[in-house]
């Protein structure tokens, strides 16, 4: 399948809540999905960072995510994918985008969470979440109702470049 161009900040499609799955035999399903893990792939090799990718960053709307957290094991599609529960915890991070791949942005997310979505072929799970792949899951469904983090900012103060940030990270 085809690495996919990933639509950057101003694109009006980020903007935009998307539909949800609901033919799981579809065709075009499975290709959306092998076109998320080929597009992360690729992202991956030339940016050297990169767990996790959303359809309408690539310009489905379509309610599919797709992670690969290499360390956690945790690695596939999530289809309709919805926050059924969150910690009151919050923790502090400093959130990046395949989207704006150059800015960093301070946000806050719930510490951990619980996701129910349905497997490609439509059969329901749930995930609970903590750490890096409850920040990830909280970034990838916001992309699905047309939300960045840029809008989660947490304050005007809270964006820098994605060198500053590694520079000050290394010292």
């Amino acid at each position: 399948m085809p690495n996919r161009s990933i639509l950057q900040l101003g694109n009006s499609i980020l903007r935009q809540k998307c539909a949800l799955v609901e033919d799981f035999s579809a065709p075009q399903l499975q290709s959306l999905i092998c076109d998320l893990d080929d597009t992360l792939a690729q992202f991956r090799r030339v940016h050297n960072f990169g767990r996790g990718i959303a359809a309408p960053q690539i310009g489905v709307l379509t309610r599919v995510i797709f992670i690969r957290m290499v360390p956690s094991g945790f690695c596939g599609p999530l289809l309709n994918p919805k926050i059924i529960w969150q910690s009151t915890e919050r923790k502090e991070i400093w959130d990046s985008c395949f989207s704006f791949p150059d800015l960093v942005v301070h946000v806050s997310r719930a510490s951990d969470i619980k996701v129910e979505y349905q497997n490609e072929t439509g059969k329901p799970a749930t995930i609970e979440a903590s750490g890096d792949l409850s920040e990830l899951l909280q970034h990838e469904i916001d992309h699905l109702d047309g939300i960045l983090a840029t809008d989660r900012a947490l304050s005007p103060h809270a964006f820098m470049t994605r060198s500053e940030w590694e520079r000050q990270q290394s010292a």
